[in-house]
């Protein structure tokens, strides 16, 4: 039978991103698959070593940066861009986390690193964006929240979902109105769908006339349910600009997290399904192929 030790190497290794866990004098006692694919270097070349030159910029940026404690949340905190040579020469940009491991006494005993490519985060499907410097970095913020919640849904975790909403009014009220009046009306919406969401959800902008919402509903018949709610509150948000009144209406795009799929599949789902909401007449909810039928709001 398998010790606590094996069992915890075969569970790092079925992870996506890169791990190393550095014991108390800095050295590597763990570098799983994921490390290895990334950078070139394989476990054996490595396990009870200091790093090698080429790996220091990786491994020792937790004593430039000092290393992250866990907050009340149990979040690793925010990632840090590292460049780290592979061993075959070329650049590898990364996105590294480090947080300090301590024993029951508190003690401090290692550190552990969790990285992946950077240019994974890049490819996340967005809408359409003109938004300002603070808009996107509120983006990035919630990039890292869907990545830290999907590697949790890996691992076991809690079954999510999410929702890409688009405002149907939106691009004719742009043409004849203005982004500034467009910019209102979007607000509005969102001001009327927050009323809606459950305390754990969490909603942002995500292109200039988009919104995602991170769900935690549990089916997909559940979160279509939900998507329903909020696009009958979307609906609510009269709005009216130099006395000439829009209607309000949503399409909503659904899909539900799947363990063989990536993070990236699980958002562009999302998206096709708020195509064929706006494409059938808007007002409309559609859960992702193989979920739900399209469904009127």
């Amino acid at each position: 039978m398998a010790d606590r030790t094996e069992l915890l190497e075969v569970a790092l290794d079925s992870i996506p991103e890169g791990v190393a866990l550095l014991g108390g004098e800095g050295q590597i006692m763990l570098w799983n698959r994921a490390a290895e694919a990334i950078t070139g270097y394989v476990s054996a070349d490595l396990l009870s070593r200091q790093a090698p030159e080429p790996l220091e910029p990786l491994l020792t940026a937790s004593a430039r940066l000092g290393a992250m404690e866990p907050d009340a949340g149990g979040q690793l905190g925010h990632r840090t861009l590292v460049h780290a040579p592979h061993k075959l020469g070329h650049d590898v940009p990364v996105m590294a986390r480090y947080f300090v491991l301590r024993d029951g006494m508190g003690g401090r005993v290692g550190m552990a690193v969790l990285f992946h490519p950077s240019d994974s985060l890049d490819a996340l499907p967005h809408g359409e964006c003109g938004q300002s410097g603070d808009a996107k970095a509120s983006q990035a913020e919630f990039e890292d929240r869907l990545v830290a919640v999907f590697q949790d849904f890996l691992r076991g975790g809690e079954s999510f979902g999410v929702l890409w909403i688009t405002v149907d009014q939106a691009h004719e009220l742009r043409k004849t109105h203005g982004a500034k009046a467009c910019e209102a009306m979007i607000e509005k919406v969102e001001r009327a769908m927050a009323n809606g969401l459950r305390p754990a959800e969490e909603m942002r902008r995500w292109g200039d006339d988009e919104f995602l919402i991170l769900s935690h509903e549990r089916t997909p018949v559940m979160l279509a349910a939900h998507a329903q709610v909020l696009a009958g509150l979307a609906r609510t948000a009269d709005f009216r600009w130099w006395g000439d009144r829009t209607s309000l209406t949503v399409s909503i795009g659904a899909a539900q997290a799947e363990r063989e799929k990536s993070l990236i599949d699980l958002l562009e789902r999302a998206k096709a399904a708020m195509f064929t909401s706006f494409h059938a007449g808007g007002n409309q909810i559609a859960s992702a192929p193989g979920e739900q039928a399209c469904l009127p709001s």
